[in-house]
């Protein structure tokens, strides 16, 4: 039995998949925050270059990956997928349990795969800086890293209560040239009117795309990136599942359940979207994402049109959501404090093709300490949410005595992450299930779309 399973530069992908083609129904338009009315191509230019606004609206099941993104990847695509057999051991479960590793990258995490694409594509249409916001650092170190690649400047606004437990991400930012902001910000309007009615704002991430999209129309040289949510970043992750997908061939195995953890979608979907193909073609499979219960988009959230972030400057869409204003408990999750989700999972969510599931923080931590001790990997508290997801079905597939194929994806390791474990190894942490009536609240304020 093979501990890892490796695949060859050669098989890094050429494509990224597409999954709108085979979507369940018609995608609901996204809307322009100002007219109330579907957006035009013409519509994102102020934020977004053209080649990436041609991906996000593509109708193509397959894009071709271009060979300088191919280049990049070879740092350190394909990663790696391993059989947690130890991990198995440890919960006697007859269940086999695989995990592809996307914490190798420079970044640590898995989203230099939409990093490296959306640097390249705004530096072939001639934009010279990148603004953008982070959340555990994640995303903004690898923008960041990314620049650096393709020679583009990169400001990023990282939520303040991140900034201050994460300062390590602020520094590999700084390392690769990133100018790091904490986020509300005197830097822009949104950040100042956020802190003339609370200075002492933890921030959140839906604040922090406001000051990076007021940012980037503010400057002739300057566009948006996101890492998360929207299509295009979808499918530039794709890359994760379809390696995962060659390496399940060669383990001779075919999952019964393919899992990620859940905050805007974006690794969610780069590991689901390609099982989600073989689901509509047929298979008998099932894909699910874990969220964090104090963050809890996709299991209590409405399915609604709403803003992409608190001051109403970004696109409306169609998706489950906790309200443009929810401010979330400051969580060590840090990645996964989104207050909507990807349309793209939304709807697959909705139509019941995917499943969602919501577990608490020292359950995750729980599994973060299982699976670090047993297979040796620290993980990030984020993708502790899909290892607690991987152990709840390992041990009822002990239960009810039924062999299964668990496949999870890691999306990051956890090495910046240690003041998060201090706190819970100290006793400091609790759980916290964010309450009905304040999610009431912010939903609301929805915007009111006819169409």
């Amino acid at each position: 039995m093979k501990t890892k399973i490796l695949l060859d530069e050669s098989r890094i992908p050429k494509q990224w998949y597409n999954i709108i083609p085979d979507m369940p129904g018609k995608l609901a338009p996204v809307i322009h925050p100002g007219t109330l009315k579907p957006v035009t191509p013409e519509d994102l230019l102020p934020i977004f270059p053209m080649p990436i606004i041609e991906q996000e609206v593509s109708p193509n099941r397959w894009i071709d990956i271009p060979d300088e993104v191919r280049n990049v990847y070879k740092l350190w695509r394909p990663s790696p997928m391993f059989r947690a057999e130890r991990l198995e051991k440890l919960l006697g479960t007859p269940a086999k349990i695989y995990y592809k590793y996307e914490g190798v990258s420079p970044a640590g995490s898995h989203k230099p795969n939409s990093a490296i694409p959306q640097a390249y594509f705004n530096k072939i249409a001639g934009t010279k800086r990148l603004a953008t916001e982070t959340g555990a650092g994640q995303w903004g170190a690898s923008l960041a890293f990314a620049c650096q690649m393709f020679g583009l400047e990169c400001t990023i606004y990282m939520v303040k209560v991140s900034f201050t437990q994460k300062p390590y991400r602020k520094s590999m930012m700084q390392l690769w040239g990133g100018d790091v902001i904490a986020s509300p910000s005197n830097r822009t309007e949104a950040g100042r009117s956020i802190l003339a009615k609370d200075p002492d704002s933890n921030g959140s991430l839906g604040i922090a795309i406001s000051e990076a999209v007021e940012d980037a129309i503010g400057r002739e040289d300057t566009c948006y990136a996101l890492g998360s949510v929207l299509n295009h970043v979808c499918l530039h992750q794709t890359v994760i599942g379809l390696e995962a997908k060659e390496q399940m061939a060669i383990a001779g195995d075919y999952p019964d359940v393919v899992i990620a953890c859940h905050g805007g979608g974006s690794n969610f979907a780069g590991m689901g979207f390609p099982f989600v193909a073989d689901k509509i073609a047929g298979k008998n499979i099932r894909i699910l994402a874990v969220e964090p219960t104090s963050c809890p988009t996709l299991t209590k959230g409405v399915y609604d049109f709403d803003y992409g972030d608190t001051a109403k400057m970004a696109l409306i869409s169609k998706m489950y959501t906790l309200g443009h204003d929810f401010m979330p408990p400051g969580i060590h999750a840090g990645g996964l404090r989104y207050h909507g989700a990807s349309p793209l999972v939304s709807q697959l969510v909705h139509e019941g093709v995917v499943e969602a599931r919501s577990v608490l923080q020292m359950a995750s931590f729980e599994a973060a300490v299982q699976f670090a001790r047993t297979e040796g990997i620290i993980p990030a508290p984020e993708s502790s949410h899909a290892i607690r997801g991987a152990i709840d079905e390992a041990l009822m597939a002990k239960e009810e005595g039924k062999e299964k194929v668990i496949l999870f994806n890691l999306s990051g390791h956890g090495h910046l992450d240690m003041a998060a474990y201090d706190a819970y190894f100290a006793g400091m942490l609790e759980d916290y299930e964010y309450p009905e009536e304040a999610i009431r609240e912010s939903l609301a304020r929805l915007p009111k779309v006819s169409l």
